[in-house]
């Protein structure tokens, strides 16, 4: 049975993103440092289909693990918006579907890549999202929005979030407006490393 789940970057003051985010400025400024322990990482290159990376290590095992594990993608408009000008072909190489309130056809990429609009809320996408996934898992990919909404519906499972050690001070956070209580959290498995903290989190949601 598919699980449902994030894996996240975000600044040590809580923000998923910085200021001013656009196509032309992705994840907003100072956004990109979040993510400074992956750009090392040749499991991120390979994903990428690119030569790339410094280590093959536990993170890039982490990196691997989350694309094994994951069947379909759910994402917000925003989030789409900022990347389909900068992915690269086939990135996520499963069906991606994407809320929206804009009618739009699916947009087939060459490879295994196809983006669904989904204009009738976040339990259709889910659905639709399951039978795509075949037992895997699906993972919420963002942006914060979508991910408060499955947080907030008693939707997640578990999740990751990589803790980088820097302040961006403004931007957007991952847990505004968050119904603390839909759900309790624990700890499952804590990875430190010099960028970064990588901590897996279980929920139990009362939904």
């Amino acid at each position: 049975m598919s699980k449902i789940f994030f894996d996240n970057g975000i600044s040590l003051d809580g923000y998923f993103a910085g200021d001013n985010r656009s196509p032309q400025n992705p994840i907003g400024d100072g956004g990109t440092s979040i993510h400074n322990w992956m750009y090392k990482q040749k499991a991120f290159f390979k994903a990428l289909g690119m030569e790339g990376g410094e280590e093959d290590g536990i993170e890039s095992k982490l990196i691997e693990d989350t694309f094994a594990r994951t069947g379909a993608y759910i994402m917000g408009k925003n989030m789409f918006n900022e990347g389909e000008v900068n992915w690269p072909e086939d990135l996520y190489k499963r069906d991606v579907y994407v809320l929206t309130h804009e009618e739009r056809e699916s947009w087939v990429q060459k490879g295994t890549t196809t983006f669904y609009f989904i204009n009738d809320g976040v339990e259709s996408a889910l659905e639709k999202a399951k039978q795509s996934a075949n037992g895997k898992d699906i993972r919420i990919q963002g942006g914060a929005e979508t991910i408060q909404q499955f947080l907030n519906l008693g939707l997640v499972d578990d999740f990751i979030l990589h803790i980088t050690p820097i302040i961006l001070g403004s931007g957007i956070r991952l847990f505004d407006s968050i119904d603390k209580s839909a759900f309790d959290l624990s700890i499952e498995e804590v990875i430190p490393s010099i960028l970064t903290t990588h901590i897996k989190y279980k929920l139990i949601n009362k939904r």
